[in-house]
């Protein structure tokens, strides 16, 4: 049964239709992913879920409840979260504890509750003005966790992280997963793929994907091989793409993929070409399409 079911949901400001009649729903306990290239209404649909948006038109449902502030029952994340910098992590946590209502002692249990959780403790005493982006995120995600929301809605969490911040909060990410509901955009589609159970893809405001990251893979996902040259060579190009085996070949200065059919045919004959005419070859693989491939096919004109 959906958690969260999302009907007609449309906002316009002024003129101009950002989000356009997006229905979709989401399971309870599954981690989604909302996927769309810039401009595409990520944003816009995350706050009309956490409540931060009135929709022009649609509804939203959260556990069945349509009515009412749904608010108490959603954490959210913005992309660039805010925070006092002259308070610790824990005066920052109790304080947003009081805001949801939280006892003193409640407010205080729950912070250090969440400083452990997010992986904080060794800092929990210091100034969020000394905190790396990591380490920010690391507490809007805890801020956004103290009231135990049924649904953790992540804008863009790991956008502005280099790669050891990024790592640690998709690992958080997978943890926090077995105890909410959580909806998060990201533009790094392989982060996506590692932790999600669904994925969600809008084009221009509407709807062009809603599936389970196992349907995706079998409907979408395609064999390829993988080669690399120190030097390319147009002719055999021209060659590959006369197989009835191979469907499409991609040449980016000398990293070529091919999109196969028959897969064992074409590893065959390309190593056969490999000997056969003496490339110069640097590495060779065999795998399937990614899923940034099946986001750039829905997404294109």
């Amino acid at each position: 049964m959906a958690f969260i079911t999302v009907e007609k949901l449309t906002k316009d400001f002024g003129k101009k239709t950002v989000v356009s009649e997006l229905s979709f729903s989401i399971k309870k306990g599954s981690c989604t992913a909302l996927l769309g290239p810039n401009g595409a209404g990520k944003t816009t649909t995350l706050k009309m879920l956490a409540g931060l948006l009135k929709p022009s038109k649609g509804q939203i449902s959260l556990n069945e409840q349509t009515s009412g502030d749904l608010r108490e029952d959603v954490g959210f994340l913005p992309q660039f979260p805010v925070f006092y910098s002259w308070m610790t992590a824990e005066e920052f946590l109790i304080y947003v504890g009081r805001l949801s209502h939280l006892s003193k002692k409640e407010a205080k249990e729950r912070a250090k509750e969440l400083i452990e959780l997010v992986g904080l403790t060794d800092a929990s005493d210091q100034r969020i003005g000394g905190f790396s982006g990591g380490m920010k995120q690391r507490l809007g995600i805890a801020q956004a966790m103290v009231h135990q929301p049924k649904l953790l809605i992540l804008d863009e969490p790991v956008s502005a992280l280099d790669p050891v911040g990024r790592r640690d909060v998709i690992d958080m990410l997978s943890e926090l997963k077995k105890q909410t509901t959580i909806l998060f955009s990201t533009h790094v589609l392989s982060d996506a793929e590692e932790v999600c159970d669904e994925i969600i893809i809008i084009r221009k405001g509407e709807l062009a994907l809603d599936s389970s990251i196992k349907d995706m893979r079998t409907k979408y996902q395609q064999d390829i091989l993988k080669i690399r040259l120190k030097e390319t060579s147009p002719e055999w190009m021209a060659e590959l793409r006369a197989y009835d085996f191979i469907e499409e070949v991609k040449d980016e200065k000398g990293s070529i993929t091919l999109y196969v059919s028959d897969v064992e045919r074409a590893k065959v004959q390309v190593l056969r070409d490999f000997v056969e005419k003496n490339l110069p070859v640097t590495s060779f693989s065999v795998g399937q399409s990614s899923l940034e491939d099946v986001f750039i096919e829905v997404v294109k004109e």
